[in-house]
């Protein structure tokens, strides 16, 4: 009789099991771990390993020289901090966990919009100052947004973008035709783009190409009126670069749910900017993401013992999943 396969998921410490996994109890040994410890014990004797356990690096630490594991999956869209070297030069597929969060980061990025556009930000602290104030706001339709990641989370987003009446183009890593977008733009075309994007929103993987993308130079190139959106990754964005931005009245706000430190440090002068919001890294959970992360897992495994070609394989010499 063959042995059971051997799932490990990795947990953060103090976080409950993945939902959703009950459904392949009976097909596979699955352990689940969050100390190192036992990460490192658990390791060598896997076959398939998941982790959630993303933001640290834990797994690089307790990674074996002698192992068996086939199969890697992030229970994440981005998969920056599993990139180490050992792992990268393997043959051990990789995959993640793309399509489940693009609906709520779409309607996340929707939501700041309006809320820019509408001066939302505005209302809510004259009403804490009990003040009476007419003004006038903006209307979307017609206006440009730039998405910086032609995934499919840039593809869901612009949907929703495109639906309220906005013109959306895009920057990939090379031009295409995109039947989601207005236009798709090489990356090499950022900065020509900047001028007329009156909403930027980042939804790109963090890379080597992507790293510190929007320094002083990009926000050089943004005109006074425009709005930042960035939920992509943190480092994509130098947060000094873009304090200065916002202080210097080079740009006109920012809804930021990713950070380069994150927890956002309590003295980071972006909490008390009147026209910034923030939010914890949250963009896409919505109620019941982690059920559907561990559902998406299951689906993946039964191709794999099916031996069929797995969904989101991730490219690990640039760092995402393609929409092939």
């Amino acid at each position: 009789m063959s042995r059971p396969t051997r799932i490990v998921v990795l947990n953060a410490p103090g976080e409950g099991e993945l939902p959703g996994l009950e459904a392949i109890r009976g097909e596979a040994d699955i352990v689940h771990v969050s100390a190192e410890d036992d990460l490192r014990a658990a390791l060598p004797r896997a076959d398939i390993v998941v982790v959630t356990d993303f933001r640290t690096a834990v797994l690089r630490r307790a990674w074996p020289r002698n192992h068996r594991i086939q199969w890697l999956h992030a229970t994440s869209a981005g998969v920056d901090r599993l990139m180490f070297p050992e792992l990268v030069r393997s043959d051990i597929v990789v995959t993640n966990a793309r399509g489940v969060f693009d609906r709520g980061i779409a309607e996340y990025v929707l939501g700041a919009v309006l809320l820019f556009a509408k001066d939302t930000l505005t209302n809510i602290r004259l009403q804490r100052e009990h003040l009476w104030r007419h003004r006038e706001t903006e209307l979307l339709d017609g206006r440009m947004a730039l998405i910086v990641g032609a995934g499919s989370i840039g593809r869901e987003v612009a949907t929703l973008l495109r639906g309220v009446g906005m013109r959306v183009i895009a920057t990939a890593s090379r031009a295409r035709e995109d039947a989601a977008f207005d236009a798709v733009h090489a990356s090499r075309d950022l900065h020509q783009l900047l001028p007329d994007a009156d909403f930027v929103v980042i939804t790109a993987p963090l890379t080597d190409q992507t790293r510190g993308l929007f320094d002083h130079a990009a926000f050089g190139h943004m005109h006074p009126g425009a709005r930042l959106i960035n939920v992509g990754r943190g480092p994509i964005v130098r947060t000094a670069d873009l304090v200065e931005a916002l202080q210097g009245g080079k740009l006109a706000g920012a809804a930021l749910d990713v950070f380069e430190e994150e927890p956002l440090p309590e003295d980071s002068p972006l909490w008390d900017m009147s026209n910034v919001m923030i939010s914890a890294h949250m963009a896409g959970d919505f109620s019941g993401w982690q059920k559907a992360l561990g559902e998406q897992f299951v689906d993946n495994f039964r191709l794999w013992r099916q031996q069929k070609p797995l969904r989101n394989i991730v490219d690990k010499t640039r760092g995402y999943a393609s929409a092939s």
